[in-house]
């Protein structure tokens, strides 16, 4: 039921992490406007589509969704209908063409301003199209965020990529690389740990290419600034791009224990011709080697990835290279993805040569390989120890659920249930591939009260180390 004299917002998600902070800072912009969140789109005023333009026909997907949304548009002609996300930095003014009833398109990179832009739509019957990028510094209110969990949060870092990958269209959806200065990270984290969190995850498309814009300060550096934080227990950081990947930052991962073991370092290809034709700026033996020095000076650490199958160009032999990487490296989880071509992006001007049916099978013989490893690494951690930070029930409401130091998804056994934020020393009693489940020895803390040291947790040696 709507609240009298309050307007109302519903956001609808779809995409990576980073999109999801999107969306909690578009609730929290207007939250300090008036409104407050809906549970649903048809009890809002105003609904928001924040849109991701990476997996294949993300257009499409988009305005099927919103000719579903224009229904409710139609029997509510009041109610606000707006276009966010990178979708929308993709396709612009032509959203508003295709989809006549969109009230506004909002691109990534103009955030803040989505309530004087609603006050445009209601006040001056404007259709207003944001869609630049300021190009110093990213525009972040950290105050005027809703954040939905108590216990952990993402913070952006920095947004949008220089690299220029020719599959990949975040530089134009995302823009190019933009910093948030070090002191403002720290004093947001600082905030959020003061409200009761204990782990935070660092947000950036290419995170690890983070630079101060004032003082030049790298990603070791602002990894090195929070680590000592009051209250802060893990620290996790997404998406690494392994041509950044520097010594010092291998160093301050390994010299700071909340630094987590478990690291997302997409390879894309285990093929240096395919690398060399998606622009990847590094060949198979540099990946390798750089696995091989972050697993020498983190040895428990659970290294993730993301695959592209079937780019243009692969052949058999390259795609046996990439099965290959999967068995030498034995990652602890794989994204894997056949190739579709993206607006804006190089590789979408080019010969799509591997037809669907090779690129689905050669999907399914990846998947098949990868779940094998996951299952071998996961019952290798049976009889391990290791402390969970529970997130809720898992899929079928039966037991606690929360993830380990390295990443991975823990099912706790037995009658009782652990709120959100509370941290369970779990004895691993099965291993599946895609999870673990345990038994509860007993409660190490909850958010907001101080842990225990979880150098006191025997340190489990990931499996299938790089040679």
């Amino acid at each position: 039921m709507s609240v009298p004299g309050k307007r109302t917002v519903f956001v609808e998600t779809w995409g990576c992490q980073m999109n999801e902070l999107d969306s909690r800072r578009f609730v929290g912009l207007l939250t300090r406007d008036g409104y407050r969140e809906a549970p649903d789109p048809e009890e809002a005023d105003v609904i928001l589509l924040n849109t991701c333009s990476v997996r294949d026909k993300a257009e499409q997907k988009v305005y099927d969704r919103l000719g579903r949304l224009g229904a409710i548009k139609r029997s509510r002609p009041s109610m606000v209908l707006g276009v966010c996300g990178c979708v929308a930095q993709q396709e612009g003014e032509a959203i508003l063409r295709r989809a006549p009833y969109v009230d506004f398109v909002l691109g990534t990179g103009r955030i803040e301003l989505l309530p004087s832009v609603l006050r445009r739509v209601r006040e001056e019957g404007d259709r207003p199209v944001e869609l630049s990028f300021d190009m110093d510094e990213v525009a972040y209110t950290p105050a005027a965020i809703d954040r939905l969990v108590r216990h952990k949060a993402s913070v952006t870092v920095m947004e949008g990529c220089n690299k220029n990958c020719t599959f990949c269209v975040v530089p134009f959806t995302r823009g190019r690389e933009r910093n948030r200065r070090l002191e403002d990270v720290v004093e947001e984290v600082r905030g959020i740990l003061e409200g009761g969190a204990v782990e935070i995850e660092l947000l950036g498309q290419t995170v690890n290419a983070y630079r101060d814009p004032g003082t030049g300060a790298d990603f070791a550096d602002l990894l090195k600034a929070i680590a000592p934080l009051p209250g802060l227990k893990r620290l996790r950081f997404v998406t690494s791009h392994p041509r950044d990947f520097s010594p010092g930052l291998i160093e301050a991962m390994a010299s700071n224990p909340v630094v987590c073991p478990s690291l997302h370092l997409p390879f894309q290809s285990g093929s240096d011709r395919v690398l060399a034709r998606m622009k990847r700026q590094y060949t198979r033996s540099e990946y390798l080697d750089l696995a091989r020095r972050i697993r020498k000076a983190l040895p428990g650490i659970a290294l993730s990835t993301d695959v592209i199958v079937g780019f243009p160009g692969e052949g058999e032999d390259d795609f046996e290279e990439t099965l290959s990487l999967l068995r030498e490296v034995r990652f602890a989880q794989v994204f894997s993805f056949t190739y579709s071509p993206r607006p804006h992006t190089a590789a979408a001007r080019w010969e799509h040569d591997v037809p669907p049916a090779r690129s689905a099978a050669r999907l399914a013989r990846l998947t098949e390989l990868q779940q094998e490893i996951q299952h071998e690494l996961n019952r290798a951690l049976v009889g391990s120890v290791l402390d969970v930070l529970v997130d809720g029930e898992d899929r079928k409401g039966e037991r606690s659920s929360g993830r380990s130091p390295c990443n991975r998804v823990v099912n706790i056994e037995g009658p009782a249930r652990f709120g959100e934020g509370t941290l369970v020393r779990v004895e691993v009693t099965e291993a599946f591939p895609n999870s673990l489940r345990g038994k509860a020895l007993r409660v190490v803390g909850t958010s907001g009260t101080r842990l225990e040291n979880p150098a006191h947790v025997p340190q489990i040696i990931e499996q299938g180390d790089v040679p």
